[in-house]
């Protein structure tokens, strides 16, 4: 019986053809594992993005209400976790004095054991409806900065002043600073701005009845002198060591004061 003659070509490319799809279906899977990474890898991304789009957004949102200038005001909520380190226990029970102290005081409510108080110097006819909720609630008062403070004296451990002094006149800062210091148990804190700084973007005129009047360091503190105020030197020590732990810099003059004993 006669055998076929084996075509010995035909073998070999049926062998190549094995080899050639082994090869091709081993850059197939890697093709996909590549692809999978890459749409893993591009989630991630997305996810981190959206968490950075997030995070400015709300950057943006609170900067714009002060855009063009300096709030002394947004400065002062910025340092709180500075002014936490400065003035330990004495956080727990605060009054904010100055334009927005709605957003102040909310912010300081959410702190675990605090509470906090604010007196808004001047008109809020545009408050929100958290804001007049923290009015009708007694949290937020509204009242002329020229008068004295409906507080009994000594009623917070810590009041905090920002954006509000540097448009009272010398005539009428010689009784508010000292109804600010009445207040105060234990300390008062000034944020206030520096000479030739721009102020954020308001109607001064028609707010605040006058421009700003920004005053230098030694013009704040031969006033403190003149008015009986001492620099609280402890808080002072402790809020620049915190500070520099940080790399914060204020973008405002802050005044660290005792409350009259």
């Amino acid at each position: 019986m006669s055998r076929r003659p084996v075509n010995l070509s035909r073998r070999l490319v049926d062998n190549g053809n094995t080899s050639v799809g082994g090869s091709l279906q081993s850059k197939s899977r890697s093709t996909s594992l590549l692809s999978i990474g890459l749409v893993l890898l591009g989630a991630v991304l997305f996810i981190a993005y959206s968490y950075s789009i997030s995070g400015r957004a709300r950057s943006i949102d609170v900067a714009s209400k002060f855009e063009g200038g300096v709030s002394c005001t947004l400065e002062l909520q910025q340092a709180f976790p500075i002014l936490k380190k400065a003035y330990g226990n004495s956080m727990r029970k605060v009054l904010h004095i100055g334009p927005d102290t709605c957003s102040v005081v909310t912010k300081l409510l959410k702190e675990e054991d605090a509470e906090a108080w604010g007196v808004e110097p001047f008109d809020i006819d545009d408050a929100d409806s958290q804001c007049r909720n923290l009015i009708q609630k007694g949290f937020v008062r509204v009242a002329d900065l020229k008068f004295p403070l409906p507080y009994r004296s000594k009623s917070f451990s810590l009041v905090m002043v920002s954006d509000a002094l540097d448009y009272l006149s010398p005539r009428y800062l010689n009784k508010t600073l000292p109804e600010l210091a009445r207040v105060a148990s234990d300390s008062l804190v000034i944020f206030t701005g520096y000479p030739g700084q721009r102020r954020a973007k308001v109607n001064e005129l028609s707010k605040f009845g006058r421009p700003a009047k920004l005053r230098s360091s030694s013009w704040w503190i031969r006033y403190f002198v003149q008015t009986s105020l001492e620099e609280n030197e402890g808080a002072t020590k402790k809020f620049e060591q915190a500070s520099a732990k940080r790399s914060y810099k204020p973008a405002c003059q802050v005044f660290h004061l005792k409350a009259h004993p």
